[in-house]
């Protein structure tokens, strides 16, 4: 166990070891079943915690705010549009400033290209932890409760299992890749054989793809990637499948847009979760477009954990808050 973490940011996937993450898992195993039988955990109290929201949030804004009050702290919701950010409040100011009012300072900012900047120009002049709530590269809470509940439901010793994480149809918006990124970089550290399933236009970014291939490297695990769904599903334990936008491809919306409805058959269905291992687990970071991206029979179905890995999302901040705030 790592016991040091105290100060730490959280914005890259990668900034924590492997132990590093295995200590955050145990310590939000220790929280989970500490709530479980109502035993106070106020590793927290009178700390306070800013969460800076440029993109809007339905579980990682109720996770936090009711994880810091479980820990006896105080979380800050602020919605950047009614900051005076869009009238001068540089990245520096936010972080010089709200590092002295605040003991940690959570941000959620998925805009392309410029996300992932902003968080690192604030860590840069916080004196507190930066937490990344979602950016346009990382979203490394949703991989850590991804990676507690794929613990919970397949065991500690993953070595041998398949996980495949697929684009899947979605026409709502261009979403972030942040988090099929987080899965190839975490993952394979911890035994997964993953295969990463697109069609042509749906490319990662090529350093996270290289990263995720060392990672594979290092670890001994496998890394692969198809153009074919089908492909992708068979024999998985783990199916992880859900949209992200072509950025990589092309920046312009319009365009990204135009080529998202080319693959209106990437959805998960039934037919596809029995290509799957007939215990495998269907998962998704919500929120999902219904019977466009997965069907209700799957999203609803014995399969899936959509559920338990919500609310994972609690346990695992809880832990990063309490290891690196307190």
């Amino acid at each position: 166990m790592q016991t040091f973490l105290h100060g730490r940011d959280l914005i890259g996937d990668l900034d924590f070891s492997k132990e590093e993450v295995e200590t955050v898992l145990d310590v939000a195993l220790d929280l989970k079943r500490k709530r479980a039988l109502n035993e106070p955990h106020a590793y927290l109290r009178d700390k306070t915690l800013a969460m800076l929201f440029f993109f809007s949030s339905t579980r990682t804004r109720g996770s936090f705010e009711a994880g810091m009050a479980q820990l006896g702290g105080h979380a800050a919701f602020i919605e950047s549009r009614t900051t005076q950010i869009s009238h001068g409040d540089t990245a520096k100011e936010i972080g010089e400033i709200l590092g002295r009012y605040y003991d940690g300072l959570a941000i959620r900012h998925v805009e392309w290209t410029k996300g992932n900047p902003y968080l690192n120009e604030v860590a840069k002049y916080s004196r507190v932890p930066v937490l990344n709530m979602q950016c346009d590269i990382y979203h490394p809470f949703q991989c850590l409760a991804d990676l507690l509940t794929i613990w919970e439901k397949k065991g500690r010793d993953l070595r041998r299992k398949k996980m495949v994480v697929s684009w899947a149809y979605a026409a709502s918006y261009q979403k972030p890749m942040s988090v099929p990124q987080s899965l190839i970089l975490q993952m394979p550290r911890f035994g997964l054989d993953v295969v990463l399933a697109h069609p042509p236009e749906f490319k990662l970014m090529p350093e996270i793809m290289d990263q995720a291939r060392e990672q594979a490297r290092k670890f001994g695990t496998g890394f692969e990637v198809v153009d074919d769904m089908d492909e992708g599903f068979k024999d998985a334990d783990i199916v992880y499948a859900k949209s992200w936008g072509a950025m990589v491809h092309t920046p312009d919306e319009k365009q990204g847009a135009e080529i998202i409805q080319k693959y209106s058959s990437w959805i998960t269905d039934q037919r596809r979760m029995r290509l799957a291992k007939s215990d495998a687990i269907y998962m998704h970071p919500l929120p999902a477009d219904r019977n466009i991206e997965v069907t209700d029979e799957v999203i609803d179905g014995p399969n899936s954990v959509v559920y338990d890995e919500a609310e994972n999302r609690l346990h695992v901040q809880k832990a990063v808050m309490a290891l690196t705030m307190g």
